[in-house]
């Protein structure tokens, strides 16, 4: 919140207004750092999906960036995920959440291992 209240704001006839400001990008400063751990970004988008994935990916300087439609995420059982690399985009298709988790985890420690980190 831009100027926080110092005590409790008492009900009255006016509207109440609330200005949020962002956080820090901790994840890009991480990724920007000389000599950087190997970083994994996430990107929930709810169109766009590949485009604004990758421009993440590469603001961010990231190797890896996973990506899904939060739409098709948000109250299921399932999804799919997108994972953006310097190689291209890599589906892992729709299956249930705990087992896209494991194969991301595979994916990112094939990834680990081939960065030599």
């Amino acid at each position: 919140m831009s100027q926080p209240a110092g005590q409790k704001i008492k009900k009255g006839a006016g509207n109440l207004t609330l200005e949020l400001v962002p956080n820090p990008d901790i994840l890009a400063y991480v990724a920007s750092l000389p000599n950087p751990p190997f970083c994994v970004g996430f990107a929930a988008e709810s169109e766009n999906l590949a485009e604004y994935a990758e421009q993440k990916r590469r603001t961010k300087k990231l190797p890896l960036l996973v990506g899904n439609l939060a739409q098709h995420a948000i109250g299921s059982d399932d999804n799919e995920l997108i994972l953006f690399d310097d190689s291209g985009s890599h589906i892992l298709p729709r299956a249930g959440k705990l087992t896209l988790a494991r194969q991301l985890l595979q994916y990112i420690v094939q990834r680990y291992e081939g960065a030599g980190k």
